[in-house]
């Protein structure tokens, strides 16, 4: 059965990965090795799990082709989680997608269903502070381009970038769409984890010990919240251990992936006039997570 970790782009997903590889490792790496088993939870959906895929990729200039290739990924999506799941194990998958169920000719195709799914780690961060690493990640030239996605209700990515489209939609979206997965469910808000480590770290490992034997102590976890601090994340991105980075779409170079952590700051980035519009678009949703 599949846990999904659940995000908006740049909430946080990647470092949440992290902790839990490090919760689940009973041979705990040293601070320069935190990346080595990143790939154990790796993202959904890729190019591997949605069969007959790479064909319309390598056809990407074709006229209609990228109604062809989100129709042909929405059709695979529980295929695919089928396929993971005779495995046997439980499975940890990254994913960006938002829990949707789409119409395609007269027939619905969900994201997933608890046929799949035994359960949700959903991951959020204040809004406000997702613009500039969002901004930062996707290359963006203006707040205003980057706020246009955060409020988009289809937006998808990958569409442009030779990968498998994930319909992220608004934050706004995203966020109330995995908040209703009905098993399991544990919201983790990116900022507890800055503020509280040693709380949201026994939170976590508290749930996969529902799935996963293991063990866990107050020295494990010192230890855990030490390699997995944001300037040692940078440390080591610096040195070429961290594989994910996205490429500036203007000089073809990695962008920086630990780019500002704790140092983001909208009070002291954000005009007031963008920290406004978010606020009044996502007023119900910000309240109900303690961010306004």
């Amino acid at each position: 059965m599949i846990i999904w970790l659940a995000s908006y782009p740049k909430s946080g997903n990647t470092w949440v990965r992290v902790i839990i590889n490090q919760i689940i490792n009973n041979n705990l790496k040293k601070e320069n090795e935190v990346f080595d088993d990143l790939p154990n939870i790796r993202r959904y959906p890729t190019k591997n799990d949605i069969e007959g895929i790479s064909e319309i990729l390598i056809n990407n200039n074709e006229v209609n082709n990228t109604q062809k290739l989100v129709e042909h990924t929405v059709k695979r999506w529980i295929p695919s989680q089928q396929k993971i799941n005779l495995n046997g194990k439980v499975n940890i998958l990254k994913t960006h997608n938002m829990l949707c169920e789409i119409n395609l000719s007269e027939k619905k195709y969900a994201f997933t269903n608890t046929n799949n799914t035994t359960g949700v780690i959903h991951i959020v961060r204040d809004p406000r502070n997702i613009v500039t690493s969002l901004k930062n990640h996707f290359s963006d030239e203006t707040f205003e381009e980057t706020i246009e996605m955060l409020f988009e209700k289809f937006n998808w990515s990958g569409l442009t970038e030779n990968e498998v489209p994930q319909l992220l939609s608004s934050w706004q979206n995203h966020y109330n769409s995995w908040k209703k997965f009905p098993n399991n469910n544990l919201l983790i808000r990116y900022e507890d984890i800055l503020n509280n480590p040693k709380n949201e770290i026994n939170r976590i490992a508290n749930y996969i010990k529902k799935f996963i034997k293991l063990e866990i102590s107050d020295k494990k976890i010192n230890k855990i919240i030490f390699n997995t601090t944001f300037n040692n994340f940078k440390k080591q991105e610096a040195k070429g251990y961290f594989k994910e980075n996205s490429i500036n779409k203007k000089t073809g170079e990695k962008n920086i992936f630990f780019y500002l952590g704790p140092n983001n700051n909208w009070k002291s980035i954000l005009n007031k006039k963008f920290s406004d519009e978010i606020e009044e678009k996502f007023k119900i949703e910000m309240q109900e997570l303690g961010y306004i």
